[in-house]
């Protein structure tokens, strides 16, 4: 049940479709969520059942083999997945674990698109650790209470603090400028995911329904990315690292950037009760190896990057603008008080959409592990929260980006090497988001020259700031010249 890009990662056009019309009532929509959340528990404890491979701790007194879930193409969970594969780092700490009690440890790695098909292996013990987003691991916890199979929380791999690794998308041109605007139209989204929870979010805060007054799609995010290219959807709402690769393919520009949303978003990875119990060094040896990935990401990014880019088919220069040094992701194990608290607020999203019951979350999170891996250094780690996010120029050719305190000195810098510029990334003049210099939003304010990552966060700049007028990307590079 392995699941990766194979050949090109990019969107294939698809067939025309017909628009489905815009809801005309609400009751079949509410009949229609009814069902779906009445489903998911069964669909999940069906593909428990049913499961895929042999039991994920496979061993005898001698032998020991784990079983590692993981999302490739959800490049914020690379430091337990994509990238720790990569390095080798898991069985290298295995290995030294098996000469101190001799045993043999052998890792199964599963790739799987989305964190659902993990919690349903989990329950079914035949996946021992997995990573995911906040929303599935809030499901994963509910789903392993529930069939009697618990599971913990026991670190982070990567988050944001404002939400910025969720982003609403709409086509190029297609005239949509704001939230407002998607009343009444369809947008394609994963139900129960985090990128799902900020639309929710952000349509409420916008003052419209996000049940009665839109057609939402609950679709995978490459059918997602699909139905946005055929015409079947409006908009789409996913997470990293989608809304940034359609950005980069020119198949969609940022309606909505989640960073406004200023709530934490981030994955973290669960691991089933019955192995930290019985074999609590492997859980050591995961958190040991997943914080060395911490390190090598940290100190080589564009080699990471190249690395994460050849296991997954995605292009290095999307994957630099979540995992790069001033990426949307901050990759770091420790479990904040912060990303904590998210979780609980996310409990009443799920609620309300009738996707989970009631999660104990100070239950869940298992702060043990990562503590004992990090010692006396923990809540010191724990409680730091820096992030620079400068912004960057990547020339082809070269192994190491070029950093800029603003963006008119990467602006003056892009101009002198046209032709040269692989990737350049800002970030947004209010959400800090980091996005594309090419897919921004411009505006020009006085002698300023500020970019945004969504047309709404310029347009309401240019609201709030008399004489600032928006620009093209080559007009700004003409201008900082």
């Amino acid at each position: 049940m392995s699941s990766r890009f194979t050949g090109s990662p990019f969107v294939p056009s698809p067939s025309p479709s017909r628009r489905p019309p815009a809801p005309s009532s609400a009751a079949p929509r509410a009949a229609h969520r009814r069902a779906l959340a009445a489903a998911l528990p069964a669909a999940l404890l069906a593909a428990s059942l049913s499961g895929c491979g042999t039991a994920a701790d496979a061993s005898d007194d001698k032998t020991v083999t784990v079983t590692v879930g993981y999302q490739s193409k959800t490049i914020n969970t690379v430091t337990a997945g994509t990238l720790l594969r990569s390095l080798g780092f898991f069985e290298r700490a295995l290995r030294a674990q098996g000469k101190r009690d001799g045993r043999t440890y052998k890792v199964r790695w599963q790739d799987y698109a989305t964190g659902a098909p993990i919690t349903a292996q989990m329950v079914a013990g035949k996946v021992d650790i997995g990573s995911m987003g906040d929303f599935p691991l809030l499901i994963n916890a509910a789903r392993g209470r529930q069939l009697h199979a618990p599971t913990r929380l026991i670190s982070v791999t990567g988050y944001n603090l404002r939400g910025a690794l969720n982003t609403i998308v709409t086509k190029p041109g297609s005239g949509l400028r704001s939230l407002a605007d998607l009343r009444g139209k369809t947008v394609s989204s994963s139900v129960g995911s985090a990128s799902d929870g900020t639309l929710v979010r952000a349509l409420r805060q916008a003052g419209i329904d996000p049940e009665q007054d839109i057609h939402k799609l609950n679709q995978q995010p490459a059918v997602g990315a699909s139905a946005l290219q055929s015409g079947t959807a409006d908009a789409l709402s996913q997470f990293v690292a989608w809304p940034g690769l359609l950005a980069f393919q020119g198949k969609a520009q940022a309606l909505y950037d989640g960073g406004a949303l200023g709530l934490p978003t981030f994955h973290g990875v669960t691991v089933r009760d019955a192995l930290a119990a019985q074999r609590p060094a492997v859980v050591r040896a995961f958190l040991t190896a997943q914080r060395e990935a911490t390190r090598s990401l940290q100190t080589h990014p564009v080699d990471a990057a190249r690395r994460v880019a050849e296991a997954t088919g995605l292009p290095p220069e999307v994957v630099y603008l979540y995992n790069g040094a001033g990426g949307l992701a901050t990759f770091d194990p420790t479990l904040k008080p912060q990303l904590v608290a998210a979780l609980k607020k996310d409990v009443t999203v799920l609620r309300a959409g009738k996707l989970t019951g009631p999660v104990n979350v100070d239950s869940f999170v298992n702060d043990r592990y990562v503590k004992q891996s990090y010692g006396s250094g923990y809540a010191k780690a724990r409680n730091s929260t820096a992030h620079p996010s400068p912004d960057e120029v990547w020339l082809r050719g070269e192994d190491r980006t070029h950093s800029f305190t603003g963006p008119d000195a990467l602006l003056r810098f892009a101009a002198a090497h046209h032709g040269k510029v692989r990737a350049a990334y800002v970030a947004d003049a209010t959400t800090g988001t980091r996005w594309f210099a090419d897919k921004s939003v411009w505006v020009r304010d006085g002698a300023r020259l500020l970019p945004f990552a969504a047309r709404a966060t310029a347009d309401a700049w240019t609201r709030k700031h008399r004489g600032a007028r928006p620009l093209s990307y080559a007009a700004a590079l003409e201008q900082a010249r």
